[in-house]
């Protein structure tokens, strides 16, 4: 199956990705952006997650060949963690953003073994920097993290140049060059502004200030 396209098609679909060039969208970050991704909605739909979830276990069967537990990032990746783990027969974990204020001030949730081969799962990735940081917190917990895997990329370079400077590889079952050609194909979007969505990707931080 070629789950780049499919699931791109499903994003769109159930509108967990929304795309509005001439009206864009302003992130926590503060970068105007012509595209929205909430890829939790994908949790209501079950041929959705299942879709996901199936395409993620071949992926680390795949890539990550060996690996013994399956940690999803909080919160967005829990779920998918669990579908993927279930599917596998693999224990799951997860990561909190940051540790427990009270109890045991676990920052990772779950069982885990020195030397363990981990995969993190995410939802999407954009610069890199928040799925990063679970790789180190399982790293400080010194289990072997071979990879991380998500539903979607931005491509943007900047996330490509942080993973590679960790050397920590990760895969996605779809991206954002794939999604707006396929909007583009299912009339989402016109010419006119698949061509925004193609500058915008190029400069994203300042592409809306001109």
């Amino acid at each position: 199956m070629n789950y780049k396209v499919k699931v791109a098609e499903k994003l769109l679909e159930i509108g967990a990705v929304t795309l509005s060039p001439k009206s864009p969208y302003t992130w926590a970050s503060g970068i105007k952006s012509p595209i929205y991704c909430d890829n939790r909605l994908t949790i209501s739909y079950p041929e959705i997650r299942d879709l996901i979830a199936e395409g993620m276990k071949d992926l680390i069967e795949d890539k990550f060949s060996g690996v013994e537990v399956i940690s999803g990032t909080a919160t967005a990746g829990i779920p998918h963690a669990a579908f993927i783990s279930q599917k596998m027969n693999l224990p799951m974990t997860y990561v909190r953003s940051s540790s427990k204020g009270h109890g045991k001030k676990n920052q990772v949730e779950g069982k885990l073994e020195k030397e363990e081969k981990v995969v993190v799962v995410e939802d999407l990735i954009s610069t890199g920097g928040s799925s990063l940081k679970v790789v180190d917190v399982l790293k400080e917990n010194e289990v072997n993290v071979l990879g991380l895997v998500a539903i979607f990329t931005y491509n943007f370079k900047e996330a490509v140049d942080r993973f590679d400077e960790k050397k920590v590889k990760f895969y996605t079952l779809t991206d954002y060059n794939t999604l707006i050609e396929v909007a583009l194909n299912k009339g989402y979007i016109s010419e006119e502004e698949l061509e925004i969505l193609k500058e915008w990707k190029k400069a994203p931080k300042t592409y809306y200030r001109k």
